[in-house]
């Protein structure tokens, strides 16, 4: 993992030390099912860099989210899906 923050609950995730049900990995993205799920097959993709908000993911992350949400999309069939991206407490960022 590129950047990582000790106190960061997603970069405990990635490495390890809180347990996830994980559905896919890449080299850049870490994507597993939700605890709290709103829906089936509810997964969280997440880059493998250090960030509170979008702009401050380096671009190749950002470039293997879509990639990895599109094999879990055709692996899970879902008819119908939403993909979210929330930044910060007003838009409803909660961890």
């Amino acid at each position: 993992m590129a950047a990582k923050n000790a106190s960061c609950l997603f970069c405990k995730i990635i490495e390890g030390s809180i347990p996830s049900h994980k559905v896919i990995e890449t080299e850049l993205t870490y994507a597993f099912l939700d605890i709290g799920p709103l829906s089936k097959g509810h997964t969280l993709v997440i880059p493998k860099h250090h960030g509170a908000k979008l702009h401050e993911i380096p671009d190749n992350y950002l470039a293997d989210l879509l990639p990895t949400a599109n094999k879990i999309i055709k692996a899970l069939g879902p008819e119908n899906y939403n993909l979210l991206q929330n930044n910060g407490r007003i838009a409803h960022q909660v961890i």
